[in-house]
């Protein structure tokens, strides 16, 4: 399997690039927006982190410009029924900083946003990053200190939700309140955020 590639670049358009490497042989390597956006000009040397993807009719390469895009890359392949080409799509408008961010507050809306999207398979793919969005690491040099800032509020949130889950509560019925709570109060430890749907809870209930 190809997992790395240095070589010259040859041309690019807007759903990827050639790169013709030292030993004569070109490449042609499907990239996000994002990453072509940030190449250098033809003839000029370009590195890439590589997925190899081997289909019954071809093998696809997926290039980026680091380790991390890369492993974000394959954190939403791994997800049920997002292909290369949705994956694509939502690394071509978000970064693993912003990715994160709206995982943490199910964004529903902001995924949708993504051509080919629906919110309906935005929700199922939140509903599945959810899981596994410790992996949605920042890249190093990007984002603002509020980006970096945000992997707080997140863990307060996933140890909230844990908490009341382990008192006997659903997950279809906690998660709204939760939601609400943290952009209420987006500074709550758990303990305070439990503590805050539980009043909600029983309010409701009422």
């Amino acid at each position: 399997m190809i997992g790395y590639l240095l070589g010259e670049l040859l041309s690019a358009d807007e759903k990827g690039l050639v790169l013709l490497t030292p030993g004569g042989v070109g490449y042609e390597v499907a990239a996000p927006t994002s990453v072509l956006a940030k190449l250098p000009g033809r003839g000029q040397e370009v590195r890439l982190f590589v997925h190899t993807q081997v289909g019954e009719k071809a093998i696809d390469l997926f290039g980026f410009l680091t380790a991390d895009d890369l492993d974000l890359f394959r954190t939403l392949i791994s997800l049920d029924k997002l292909g290369p080409k949705k994956a694509m799509a939502i690394l071509s408008m978000f970064d693993a900083a912003h990715l994160r961010e709206i995982a943490f507050r199910e964004d529903v809306n902001t995924l949708s946003t993504v051509p080919g999207i629906g919110p309906k398979s935005a929700k199922q793919i939140l509903w599945n990053l959810k899981d596994k969005v410790d992996k949605l690491k920042p890249v190093t040099g990007r984002g603002s200190a509020a980006d970096q800032g945000r992997q707080g509020p997140q863990g307060e949130y996933l140890d909230a939700l844990a908490g009341l889950k382990g008192l006997g509560y659903g997950e279809d019925e906690i998660r709204p309140m939760l939601i609400e709570t943290f952009d209420e109060e987006p500074d709550l430890d758990a303990a305070g955020a439990i503590r805050a749907v539980l009043k909600k809870i029983n309010a409701a209930r009422s």
